[in-house]
């Protein structure tokens, strides 16, 4: 066990510490703010403050753990060693040079999503707003980069100091915004569907829709299957966000009631994790997400656990805190759509922390890197997977999880891209594409 001292044990002091040492670093980690206990301890130990006490392992702080709310901050990203860093400190005793608690506090609670910026048509938070972006090292997960510097600085100091290794993980999701593409939509918006396709001469859609329609072909947006039976053959884990949010201008896809969406749910769950893909409206509304979420568990007859905001939208903190009052557990909206990386940046699940009630909550977020959106400049299928495989390598140098996001649509006839399932197969098989 680490101790810490500091003057003040407050709850950004708390959470912080334990993300870094027990979430990434796999150390258990207690406080002291009585400079006896601190001395009188004989194990591994640093102190965490404005100065040192002596001659111990020590941490120069900057004043953003011992705050409350929100407030301008002043982020001056310099490099450091391989790199980037902020909350620059000047102790000549201070063991690194910048405040890595700070540093990390700031980027997971998302405390510049608090402060004003520019939304984007969606009211989204984008990555052009972000310090990450603007400073180049949003495709780093530098707070467990940090954290495994940290490390080595530790086990230089405590020889025999023992963590608990944490292992590299694979888990992908998929967001399922449309069950079926033409399968069960009706008779309106299946004559006006085909109208807009013989209008842009899309013949051979228009021939599939009525095939689909007459039930003589599988709808090509039904592409469960191809992920079940990947999912028999190696056993990973993955997750399937369903939308069952009502038809409105952001949500096109058929009833929740539909026995045809019932019984697909129903059968992927079976096999694969099932989420809600929470809609448009739910995010910011209590009563429609108690329906959706009411939906979910009807069907597949089991608490829900995980959501996903439908575009991505996080409205903090209304989103997440309307998540913690239904007791869903773990969210996976952190990211953004069009930018690969790391939003929050870490690559490891961490606790929701609550800036205007500050408190640790129990909603675990955990980061997804990359959409397909974010390859569109990829110009074919092995550079798609040259850049997955670089964001893999990345993550698995710190033991991190590597979390990409796919859609059912991806993987069926209508995409203009015919490479998706190659690469979906190709990171569902990591393991064996790295001993060939």
């Amino acid at each position: 066990m680490l101790l810490v001292y500091v003057q003040k044990i407050t709850p950004r002091v708390s959470y912080t510490f334990k993300h870094i040492c027990k979430r990434i670093m796999g150390l258990e980690v207690d406080f002291t703010s009585k400079i006896e206990s601190f001395i009188a301890h004989d194990g591994p130990k640093l102190s965490y403050g404005k100065q040192p006490l002596g001659k111990e392992l020590y941490f120069q702080s900057v004043d953003l753990l011992f705050e409350h709310g929100f407030n301008e901050v002043d982020v001056q990203v310099i490099s450091w060693e391989d790199t980037q860093c902020f909350f620059q400190v000047k102790h000549p005793d201070t063991a690194l040079p910048f405040d890595i608690f700070a540093a990390t506090f700031y980027l997971l609670t998302r405390y510049e999503e608090y402060l004003p910026h520019v939304k984007d048509e969606l009211g989204r938070f984008t990555a052009t707003e972000s310090i990450a972006y603007q400073n180049d090292f949003l495709q780093e997960p530098v707070v467990d980069i940090w954290a495994f510097k940290f490390k080595n600085i530790l086990r230089e100091k405590y020889p025999d100091i023992e963590f608990q290794e944490k292992e590299f993980r694979i888990y992908p999701i998929l967001y399922i915004n449309q069950t079926f593409a033409y399968w069960q939509k009706g008779i309106l918006r299946s004559i006006g569907g085909g109208v807009r396709d013989l209008w842009q001469l899309k013949i051979s859609e228009v021939t599939d829709r009525i095939k689909v329609m007459l039930g003589i072909k599988k709808d090509p947006y039904n592409t469960f299957d191809f992920v079940i039976n990947l999912q028999k053959n190696k056993i990973r884990d993955c997750l399937i966000f369903f939308g069952l949010g009502d038809y409105t201008n952001y949500e096109k896809n058929i009833s929740h009631s539909n026995p045809e969406h019932i019984k697909t749910i129903k059968h992927v769950s079976d096999y694969v994790d099932i989420g809600l893909k929470v809609s448009y409206d739910a995010i910011s509304d209590l009563g429609i997400l108690k329906e959706e979420k009411k939906r979910i568990e009807n069907i597949v007859n089991r608490q829900l656990v995980y959501s996903l905001c439908s575009f991505y939208k996080i409205k903090l903190p209304e989103a997440y805190r309307n998540f913690i009052e239904l007791e869903i557990k773990e969210d996976f909206s952190m990211g953004y759509p069009e930018h690969a990386g790391f939003r929050a940046g870490t690559c490891t699940p961490f606790m929701f922390y609550d800036l205007d009630y500050e408190v640790q909550t129990p909603l675990v977020i955990y980061s997804f890197c990359c959409t397909p959106k974010s390859f569109d400049k990829a110009e074919n299928e092995f550079a798609v997977k040259q850049e997955l495989q670089n964001y893999i390598e990345k993550i698995k140098k710190v033991n991190g999880l590597f979390i990409p996001v796919f859609s059912n649509g991806l993987f069926s006839e209508l995409t203009e891209q015919s490479f998706w399932k190659s690469v979906f197969e190709f990171i569902w098989n990591e393991d064996e594409n790295r001993k060939n």
